[in-house]
Order: structure tokens, then C-alpha cells, then sequence
């Protein structure tokens, strides 16, 4: 199954890098490429690809703001934003649109390619030092050990 991507970014020399490194992977078909996030919306209604390939801050409507629609338009589309920001505010907005995925530009080559295929297959996808943070305001949600009823059975 061949997995067909929409890369939606500002940046035409991103989108060309990113195109030439899907073009190089198997199984990964580049249908179209958006200059902001309203582009992304609307080539994403129309192609139906399978991933969007999204970043965050664009002018006009922001990737966070097209995430949302996108996922809300059609929850089979699968959205993984690639941004340069390490912060833990796109990070959590994005999940919460409805990103299958968030990772950093500054990732290795095959990391696209394998967050592509996770979110793909319905898997999620979340750079490691997004994680642990994740985990860590998780955490401070959950029940303390006495509350949470382990090991009363």
C-alpha cells in the first residue's frame, strides 16, 4: 500500500527537502504541497491523502488551527507536525486538534519516514523529548499510589 502525503509548510526549500526524502522512501507518494495552513484544508478535502505532513507556524491560518479542521473534516486523515519548535505549547495544542504526531525538523532522515508510516497505521507518534514532558504533566493528573486501588484485589 502505497501512503500518500500532503507537506504543508511556509517554506518552499522545507517542502522541497521533504519532498526529496519521501520521493527516496518506499511506499510514500508526495500528492501535493500547501504554503499555509487554509491550502492545507482545502488540498486535504480534496486529495484525501492518507498523512499531512504539517507544520505550525504559518502565516494566515496556523498548522494548529488546520490540524483541527482537517481531523474534524475527516478522522481517516492522519496528521504528523514536523516543527522547529520545541515547545511544549504546539506540542500539546497539536495533540489536542488532533495530530497523530509530533516531531522536531532536527530529527534524523529515517524518523520522518518511520513517524509517517506509524500514523499511517493508526500508531502515534511523539519525539522523545515531547514525551517525557507528556508524561510528566500525565503524571501529576494521576492518583497517588493508595488512591489509584492497586494491589487491593
Amino acid at each position: 500500500m502505497t501512503i500518500r502525503v500532503l507537506l504543508a509548510d511556509d517554506q518552499p526549500l522545507i517542502r522541497a527537502g521533504f519532498r526529496m526524502i519521501l520521493e527516496e522512501a518506499e511506499g510514500i507518494d508526495v500528492v501535493a504541497e500547501a504554503q499555509d495552513g487554509a491550502e492545507a484544508v482545502r488540498l486535504a478535502a480534496g486529495l484525501a491523502p492518507d498523512v499531512v505532513v504539517m507544520d505550525v507556524r504559518m502565516p494566515g491560518v496556523d498548522g494548529i488551527e488546520a490540524t483541527r479542521q482537517i481531523a474534524a473534516a475527516d478522522e481517516s486523515v492522519r496528521i504528523l507536525v514536523v516543527t522547529t519548535f520545541d515547545l511544549d505549547e504546539y506540542a500539546f495544542a497539536a495533540l489536542r486538534a488532533g495530530a497523530s504526531g509530533f516531531i522536531l525538523k532536527d530529527a534524523p532522515i529515517d524518523e520522518l519516514v518511520r513517524a509517517i508510516d506509524a500514523v499511517a497505521s493508526g500508531d502515534a507518534v511523539v519525539s522523545p523529548r515531547i514525551t517525557r514532558r507528556l508524561l510528566d504533566v500525565y503524571a501529576a493528573h494521576l492518583p497517588a499510589h493508595g488512591d489509584a486501588g492497586v494491589g487491593t484485589g
